[in-house]
């Protein structure tokens, strides 16, 4: 059966060939600091599962301390120039975004046909973990697709990759990590506490109160975690699962659809965001590092608005 435990190898592979490059990059003067902290990371994707937590938790700490003391440097990798890619551009032109597209078409089909494959009267692949292998195996198509039509050795994948990492930085590892924390937060019973607030707080009949609590929570805990996944968790179990699913019996899964696109306005107002507003600030060398949040400012309020109002007429019917 193909689960998450291929698409972690993948992924590990990806990281371990970021790491070796890096480490071939005479002109970095920290690409040892750079191999390390994904090697370590790459190493996390392929042998996490037989480390055991406080190994684990050692090579986080590693790379943290990678990362906050020698940091990380930005290397000159083995890629096309603007004018080869604006030639490029002129030669493929539309055909440039089939590999792009590939990507979250093969995931969806994949999610919604990949269950039904049998193979011995098994699934071929773990149907709990179906949307991650469709993404995984989206990928590894638009690689071919690459190689394919757009002439392009696997090579330039891997150092495309690092060049993006490179420029990313540690800061590419926060939603993962914050994902992480919500689930601790989950665990140790920050979503209990907050449920207790919450029921004080909200008037005991009112269903929209109860909806704009779980909607305008998710967006302000986001703000405050930088990363939906980790609000998701603490304000489902506080909130949504006890109020509005258990009281009102409203569709849970109108609630989490809805609750994680509140999330993701809040996603938009942040700088705890920093892989998502910050690092495109410093990518496209603005003045106001914080130009992205301010444009994003009515978009994520609108969308907040919406989000409550939508699932308040649809969570309940």
């Amino acid at each position: 059966m193909i689960g998450i435990r291929a698409v972690y190898f993948f992924a590990g592979v990806v990281f371990a060939a970021v790491a070796v490059l890096s480490a071939r990059d005479a002109i970095n003067p920290k690409r040892w600091a750079n191999a390390c902290f994904w090697g370590l990371f790459a190493l996390s994707f392929l042998a996490g599962d037989y480390l055991g937590d406080l190994a684990n938790g050692l090579l986080v700490l590693a790379m943290v301390l990678i990362a906050g003391t020698i940091g990380l440097g930005i290397g000159k990798t083995a890629t096309t120039t603007p004018q080869q890619r604006e030639a490029s551009a002129r030669l493929y032109r539309n055909k440039l975004f089939v590999p792009a597209l590939a990507i979250p078409i093969v995931t969806l089909v994949g999610s919604l046909t990949f269950r039904n494959i049998m193979l011995g009267g098994t699934p071929l692949f773990d149907p709990g973990q179906i949307t991650l292998v469709s993404l995984g195996i989206g990928v590894i198509v638009a690689l071919f697709l690459c190689r394919t039509l757009l002439k392009q050795k696997l090579p330039a994948a891997f150092q495309e990759g690092r060049k993006l990492m490179d420029l990313l930085g540690w800061a590419s590892l926060l939603p993962q990590m914050l994902a992480a924390l919500g689930a601790v937060f989950a665990i140790s019973g920050v979503g209990q506490a907050v449920g207790g607030l919450a029921a004080q707080a909200i008037p005991g009949d009112s269903r929209f109160a109860a909806v704009a609590a779980y909607t305008v929570g998710m967006a302000a805990f986001t703000a405050i975690m930088g990363n939906a996944f980790a609000a998701f968790p603490v304000m489902t179990a506080g909130i949504g699962l006890p109020l509005i699913v258990t009281k009102f019996g409203g569709d849970p899964a109108i609630m989490t659809a809805i609750g994680m696109v509140s999330g993701f306005c809040g996603t938009l107002t942040t700088p705890m965001a920093a892989n998502f507003n910050i690092v495109p600030a410093a990518l496209l060398g603005l003045n106001d590092r914080y130009a992205v949040i301010k444009a994003q400012l009515p978009t994520a309020f609108l969308l907040l608005a919406a989000n409550t109002v939508l699932m308040y007429a649809l969570v309940f019917h």
